[in-house]
């Protein structure tokens, strides 16, 4: 199977140091960027735990990693441009 990636996903792709292949499925992509997130995630979490970062500027901390994740929201079937899947 080869895919064509949205230019503008791949440019988001970019800014996590990815540069998937045609040959790369996006479901793969997808599961390491929203690994990437949970990471970040946890240490954010627990930068709170230890009291590293104030409770007070928590939230906001956790709606701009959203915000840097924003990819994740977008309907997987819209990564690749359509009839992109198709046998090599």
């Amino acid at each position: 199977m080869a895919y064509t990636y949205h230019p503008k996903v791949l440019e988001e792709l970019g800014r996590f140091g990815l540069r998937p292949v045609p040959k790369t499925p996006p479901t793969l992509v997808k599961e390491f960027v929203n690994d990437l997130y949970r990471h970040e995630l946890r240490n954010l979490r627990a930068q709170l735990r230890s009291s590293e970062i104030p409770q007070a500027g928590y939230s906001d901390r956790v709606v701009a990693l959203r915000k840097k994740y924003f990819l994740l929201s977008i309907r997987l079937e819209l990564w690749t441009k359509p009839d992109s899947a198709t046998q090599s």
